[in-house]
């Protein structure tokens, strides 16, 4: 049984196209309400966090409809096609909402979006299982993984070329490319994926009936006292550790603008920098973590962030060097994020993946609630100086509660293919 690597990469262009919008929603929807709104950090960081609190409700409910919904086109297709569209037009409403100084028309577009965006999520993700052999989802995942880094990737080089170096540089053009990007990642899957066809063929190979019979026996059974305990104290660190980090991603654009002087896309150049990092250190990383344990290499990553969060309060202004910083923060990110899911799903095994899956998800989500609030908080009414001493804290608590957590961390087993240490 081999996997179809043609076909999950035309399965992962619908998850490509949405890394590429939310990349260009947490560089640029900041700097319009900053610059074309003046509106303050407080209230840019909770409008910041809709999305995270649209989604802990949207992802479940999509994802569950979708589940019951059988269309000529498939469960999934549908969802992603109506999501895309209305998330393009509606989009599209931003750039013209900030030329006319319309922040009633911005905000309503805004809210509507990022629902439209919430409808679809869920089933695109969703699909790669449906059509994939259970054996070979891991190799399908490090491929979907790829190709939304690829997806970010595009947004900030797109950004980098667009956006005029002027004070208040309009940002239409890049979110026509962007628009663009996603209208033909979707008109491609729609065209060479044929997702009930799929379904067919594949029915029978991931044994589904048997594996749900053994999960409806076991599902119940109580996590021992120990595992549960490393298993909150595992959670607790997810949390942390999406604290420090998305804050530093949510507020970027404005603080090198502010605090640096870099004008226009030239922000997405140390981002490029850190994506890129991150990119190249899944391999090795992979590796890494077969020899050295899942814990140790979280352990060795928080520290690598901290570390980079900390040099970053060092510059008073920008410097060549910044980019080294950031190469530091993609391969630390990196190390967390191969390891720390699995860690949460092999601590739940037995049970239904789905529910630990859930849980990791509520975590990480519900930091990424919380840390565009605070730290626009501390950003308006202290200094923007702040953001990297917020993140230096909030990662090196993480390393406190990483140290306590004591299951999970089975070696992993050697990889058939170099593709699969990218899953996560």
């Amino acid at each position: 049984m081999k996997l179809n690597y043609k076909q999950t990469f035309f399965i992962g262009l619908t998850f490509m196209s949405i890394c590429s919008f939310w990349q260009l929603y947490d560089n640029l929807v900041p700097l319009i309400l900053s610059n074309t709104f003046h509106i303050g950090e407080t209230v840019t960081g909770i409008i910041m966090a809709l999305d995270n609190v649209l989604a802990l409700f949207l992802l479940p409910l999509f994802g569950s409809l979708s589940d019951k919904v059988h269309t000529r086109l498939g469960k999934r297709t549908p969802f992603i096609i109506i999501g895309s569209a209305l998330a393009v037009l509606l989009m599209m409403l931003l750039p013209l909402a900030a030329k006319a100084n319309n922040f009633l028309l911005f905000i309503i577009s805004l809210g509507l979006l990022l629902i439209a965006m919430g409808s679809y999520r869920t089933p695109a993700v969703a699909l790669m299982p449906d059509v994939t052999p259970k054996p070979l989802r891991s190799q399908a995942n490090a491929v979907i993984n790829l190709l939304g880094t690829l997806g970010a990737i595009f947004t900030l080089t797109i950004s980098k070329v667009l956006i005029m170096d002027v004070p208040k540089p309009d940002y239409t053009s890049v979110f026509q490319a962007v628009a663009l990007f996603m209208v033909i990642a979707v008109i491609i899957v729609v065209v060479k994926i044929k997702e009930n066809t799929l379904l067919a063929s594949n029915t029978g190979l991931n044994l589904e009936e048997d594996s749900n019979k053994l999960e409806e026996t076991i599902k119940e059974t109580p996590l021992q006292p120990a595992v549960k305990k490393s298993l909150i104290f595992l959670l607790i660190s997810v949390f942390l550790w999406f604290m420090a980090y998305n804050a530093v991603t949510t507020a970027f654009s404005r603080y090198a603008a502010k605090v640096w002087g870099l004008q226009g896309g030239n922000f997405a150049n140390t981002l490029l920098v850190a994506t890129g990092a991150a990119t190249l250190s899944y391999i090795p990383i992979g590796f890494l973590s077969g020899k050295l344990g899942r814990k140790k290499t979280i352990l060795s990553g928080i520290l690598f962030m901290s570390f980079s969060y900390f040099l970053g309060t060092v510059f008073t202004e920008y410097s060549p060097v910044i980019y080294l910083v950031f190469a530091m923060t993609g391969i630390g990110w990196a190390a967390i994020n191969v390891n720390s899911y699995p860690m949460v799903v092999e601590m739940g095994k037995g049970t239904a993946v789905g529910k630990y899956t859930g849980l990791y998800y509520t975590f990480s989500m519900s930091a990424q609630i919380c840390t565009p609030i605070l730290s626009g908080f501390l950003l308006e009414t202290v200094s923007y100086r702040t953001l990297f001493p917020y993140s230096v804290i909030f990662s090196l608590l993480s390393f406190c509660s990483m140290l306590l957590v004591r299951h999970g961390d089975s070696i992993p087993v050697k990889k058939s293919g170099t593709l699969e240490h990218f899953d996560n």
